[in-house]
């Protein structure tokens, strides 16, 4: 992964500034507590070199707000103004890469009290400069982490909510600590549910398998979207549960996710999946994937919001 300073402006508190002057203070609810939540979206520089096409805005700012509910957060912006901030936020910066966009709500009361009602809400949203999370050069290296993954229960792993990602983090930590690209966690019913900040698909006799939404995954926007390519693409998928040593015998795995887009997998604690290389279905669905994102010809166009940047 690869990434920048901050680009030039951000929105903050209402109004679109220098991203420098976009702080909090050390006593924001939010910091204290990790009542926030967050969205993940892809700006990519098109074929043409003169725009950013973000992939599936709509979706992504709808996601937010649904996370948001979650946490009980009250913004004066609707999802048509969410987006229209964050396009305008591209054309203000306009940048000649790819871009990662990160709005999110946020508790910006100072108070010490751990609640969600009577505090105030606000909307941030910044952009990075962002080529590959991880290296889709080579397949990922994947282990199944002692962490287990948050259940709804607890901590709501539909929403985006920042204060829930320390399981990631936790998982992700032993796995780069133990030599590993990436963490899968299990449920609590010892069930696959997704990788530390991805979804998780694997190939059985040609099939297209992958956790349903009620197996505390992130509802993905990438991993709905490869549903709808692979479907359209004639290629069988069940969205049901994994057990652990089905991973071991699967033809094909891969993540997919805004940040690591589709990332084949090689191995899983030391087991090669497949041969060990990105297989066909996966290579089909990333063809698809980036050929839609970089501006090609793609029956999918209409998942882009096209910015302008001259």
């Amino acid at each position: 992964m690869t990434t920048s300073p901050l680009l030039q402006y951000a929105f903050f508190e209402g109004e679109f500034v220098p991203s420098d002057q976009a702080k909090v203070s050390i006593a924001t609810h939010a910091l204290q507590y990790g009542t926030g939540a967050f969205g993940g979206i892809r700006g990519y520089l098109d074929n043409d070199g003169r725009t950013i096409n973000i992939f599936r805005l709509s979706d992504h700012v709808q996601r937010l707000l649904h996370s948001g509910r979650l946490l009980r957060a009250e913004l004066p912006y609707s999802a048509d103004d969410v987006c229209g901030i964050i396009t305008d936020l591209v054309r203000r910066n306009a940048p000649r890469h790819n871009v990662y966009i990160r709005p999110f709500i946020y508790k910006a009361s100072l108070q010490l009290v751990p609640r969600l009602t009577g505090l105030k809400d606000e909307l941030a949203v910044y952009m990075i400069p962002l080529d590959d999370y991880l290296d889709l050069s080579k397949p990922v290296r994947l282990m199944v982490s002692s962490w287990q993954r948050i259940e709804d229960n607890i901590i709501p792993s539909r929403g985006k909510v920042t204060g829930g990602y320390i399981n990631s983090a936790l998982a992700k930590d032993q796995a780069a600590e133990a030599g590993y690209d990436d963490a899968l966690m299990l449920n609590e019913h010892g069930e696959v549910a997704e990788a530390s900040g991805a979804n998780l698909f694997i190939v059985r006799n040609g099939t297209l398998v992958t956790s349903p939404v009620t197996s505390d995954i992130l509802e993905g926007i990438t991993r709905r979207s490869i549903v709808e390519f692979a479907r359209d693409a004639g290629i069988p998928v069940e969205e049901r549960s994994i057990d652990r040593s089905e991973l071991y015998i699967a033809d094909e795995a891969f993540l997919c996710g805004t940040g690591v887009q589709i990332a084949a997998v090689g191995s899983i604690d030391g087991r090669p999946i497949g041969d060990g290389q990105r297989g066909p279905i996966t290579e089909k669905l990333q063809d698809i994937f980036f050929t839609l994102v970089r501006g090609g010809d793609s029956p999918y166009r209409h998942y882009l919001t096209r910015v302008p940047i001259e």
